[in-house]
């Protein structure tokens, strides 16, 4: 049966209502941003790539410091760049990186000092605990030193506990034993007294790892050892961990006395492997149609969970934002995230604000409202 002609004409007013409304809603999240729109509640960061740090691009340079008000290095700080042979260290991307942060007026966060991945190979290779303990010693306090009064926290320890909650059996703790992380913190507040120093780890969330990292963190404490806060890593799915969960999490690790960040913050939309873990860099799987689902583009459905997932997370962002220091995306748009390439590789993911043209997604402007929301 066709419509009525007076029907037609409503039908078209609410239309035309309701188009200008989300016109209208979109414009108001497009005439602020994320740093802007948080303001006060708690960073938004980003992690930069070389490319980004060496703004080869104005128009990517521009949207970075549009939106973001707090940035980490993807991967240039990490030990097998910074200090590729045991008497050199290699500073020059990483004073790019700083410059950057300066030039943008952003919160510059170092990551990571000591991590059990990533390593140059000489370091990986020392048997010897007192050469260990030199080298280790050299590292830290070099490093931060050098940057002393220009990075404003640092992620001291990596990763250092496993999903059960017992310490990794990295080179750091087979040589130095489990002193190790203690030492790290020790070392870095002598060379930078002022500066943040936080430990930061995946899975954050599981039961027994957190009892694990709460446990660690005690014994630090009860050293006297300086420790200023905890990473979470936001490596998440549109399904887990639950809200319930991560906001277990942050009352856990704030009721130390600590900061608590939401670091590497990103949300696959994509099937996981079975028996994937974390984000235990070294897992691979095998690729295939069913893991790699959606190979050119994110369906409207599948983009209207994510931008679910998105608000539900900040809305408890929010509600904990006395205890949250930073949030930081890991990457700035689609293409840069490593989940394109992990835990299988070739699988194309969608997991950030923003799209592979740095557009924003319906996630973005979702994150944005949620906080006009609770302004009106």
């Amino acid at each position: 049966m066709k419509p009525t002609k007076p029907f037609l004409l409503l039908f078209s007013a609410v239309f035309v209502l309701s188009s200008c409304n989300n016109k209208i809603n979109n414009q108001s999240a497009v005439n602020t941003s994320l740093k802007n729109a948080y303001n006060g509640d708690f960073y938004i960061g980003t992690a930069l790539d070389v490319y980004q740090i060496e703004e080869k691009d104005s128009k990517t340079t521009q949207l970075i410091s549009n939106e973001f008000n707090a940035i980490t290095a993807e991967n240039i700080m990490k030990s097998m760049f910074v200090h590729p042979q045991k008497d050199k260290f290699d500073f020059e991307t990483t004073d790019k990186y700083v410059a950057f942060g300066k030039k943008h007026n952003m919160f510059i966060h170092g990551h990571t000092l000591i991590w059990h991945s990533q390593l140059p190979k000489w370091f990986s290779e020392i048997k010897d605990s007192a050469e260990m303990n030199a080298a280790f010693e050299n590292h830290i306090t070099t490093i931060v030193k050098k940057y002393k009064g220009q990075i404003n926290s640092w992620d001291v320890v990596n990763e250092a506990v496993n999903d059960d909650g017992s310490l990794r059996k990295s080179v750091f703790l087979k040589t130095l034993g489990e002193d190790f992380i203690a030492k790290a913190f020790q070392l870095a507040a002598a060379a930078d007294p002022k500066v943040d120093l936080y430990y930061n780890d995946y899975s954050m969330t599981n039961p027994a790892k957190r009892e694990g990292v709460i446990r660690m963190v005690k014994k630090i404490q009860e050293k006297g050892v300086k420790i200023d806060g905890i990473g979470m890593q936001g490596h998440w799915h549109l399904d887990r961990p639950t809200i319930q969960e991560i906001e277990k999490s942050i009352l856990a690790y704030s009721s130390l006395g600590v900061k608590v960040a939401i670091t590497e913050l990103d949300v696959s939309a994509l099937p996981s492997p079975y028996g994937l873990q974390g984000a235990e860099v070294s897992q691979r799987f095998e690729n295939n149609e069913k893991m790699n689902p959606y190979p050119k583009s994110l369906p409207d459905s599948m983009q209207v969970k994510l931008a679910q997932r998105y608000e539900d997370i900040f809305k408890l962002f929010l509600k904990h934002k006395d205890k949250i220091s930073r949030v930081t995306f890991w990457g700035v748009n689609d293409t840069q995230s490593w989940l394109n390439g992990f835990p299988i590789r070739g699988r194309t993911d969608y997991p950030l604000l923003f799209d592979t043209k740095f557009q924003p997604k319906k996630a973005y402007y979702q994150v944005l409202n949620l906080k006009q929301k609770a302004n009106n």
